[in-house]
């Protein structure tokens, strides 16, 4: 009888085992059902409060109180690397003159739905504006740099669908940043905020330890999945194309990398670099915008480099008065 018994509980313990890891199962299924909705319910009140004129771009736009007749715009390169009080000095022009709007990964949307929102300021102005690989390349799907107002365009399917499981931070940002632009829309921060030091110039004050330099450029992330016939090439290039009508003049320019990298030495930069310059090149001649291509500068030395994409504080006078040269006013 005793065996019995043993031989019945023995029975009866895989069914147990089975059931309980069915409700498991079934109840992390519905975890994550749930966890999805509430996802997309996000996304969808998002996108509905999101404006296209970013924080880090609307904090920045007091400086047009000036009246400047010369903008520079973009991504991170211009905010570390382009000084405008000594860019309005070089064509004899007092401060003010000359303002910085860029600010980190920033994009060609963000700018237009500024110049619509404050035409009065742009239209007489000659606006320069630099791009990054990563602006274009739909292989580049990560949270710091993914451009927030093509994230925007997609729809909330369409997002789920680009972003998860893996980059789920990408969507999460696209949630925060959206409420915090609407926030400083409400709150007026472009009209009546206070005036940036510096004109808008941000320094790097440091150089990057030589062991977390990249190898190559070939291999830098910005490149990587490369695929630049997406949406990012579409919008961003569309934004690009609408300033024209809304500027006096546009310059689209693609800053070098740090001297230490050489393009005859990496076939897969090189040949990247090319389809990006010849598609921001083939979009400036269609709709009628400089592009200003800088594989390098001389006298802007590896010293000169904090890392591989931007100047330190020493280099910011050398690249600003390149560009000033460069520039057809």
């Amino acid at each position: 009888m005793m065996r019995g018994l043993i031989l019945s509980q023995l029975t009866s313990l895989p069914r147990a085992q089975a059931a309980s890891a069915r409700w498991i199962a079934a109840a992390l299924g519905l975890t994550a059902v749930a966890w999805l909705a509430v996802l997309a319910g996000l996304l969808a009140i998002a996108d509905r409060v999101h404006d296209d004129v970013p924080v880090m771009l609307a904090v920045k736009l007091p400086l047009l109180a000036s009246k400047p007749e010369l903008i520079f715009a973009g991504e991170s390169r211009t905010v570390y690397q382009v000084d405008p009080s000594l860019a309005a000095q070089l064509i004899g022009k007092p401060p003010g003159s000359a303002i910085n709007l860029g600010y980190d990964a920033g994009e060609p949307l963000a700018l237009e739905a500024a110049m619509h929102r404050m035409p009065d300021r742009f239209r007489s102005a000659h606006v320069v504006i630099s791009v990054a690989p990563f602006l274009f390349n739909e292989g580049v799907r990560s949270a710091a740099v993914y451009p927030q107002d093509v994230a925007a365009r997609l729809g909330v399917a369409e997002l789920m669908s680009s972003f998860l499981p893996l980059r789920v931070g990408t969507l999460i940002r696209f949630i925060r940043e959206a409420f915090a632009s609407r926030l400083v829309a409400d709150q007026h921060i472009a009209e009546m905020g206070a005036q940036p030091s510096a004109f808008g110039l941000d320094v790097i004050g440091h150089t990057q330890p030589d062991d977390r330099w990249p190898v190559d450029i070939g291999s830098h992330a910005h490149y990587a999945n490369w695929n630049i016939a997406g949406a990012k090439a579409r919008y961003e290039l569309g934004a690009l194309c609408d300033m024209v009508a809304l500027t006096r003049q546009l310059t689209v320019v693609i800053p070098p990398w740090a001297p230490r990298y050489d393009r005859a030495q990496d076939a897969a930069w090189r040949d990247k670099d090319d389809q990006y310059v010849a598609l921001v090149t083939d979009a400036g001649h269609r709709c009628g915008f400089d592009v200003l291509n800088i594989p390098s500068v001389a006298g802007l030395a590896q010293a000169n480099y904090a890392d591989e994409m931007h100047v330190n504080i020493s280099g910011i006078p050398t690249y600003t008065r390149y560009l000033m040269s460069q520039l057809k006013h």
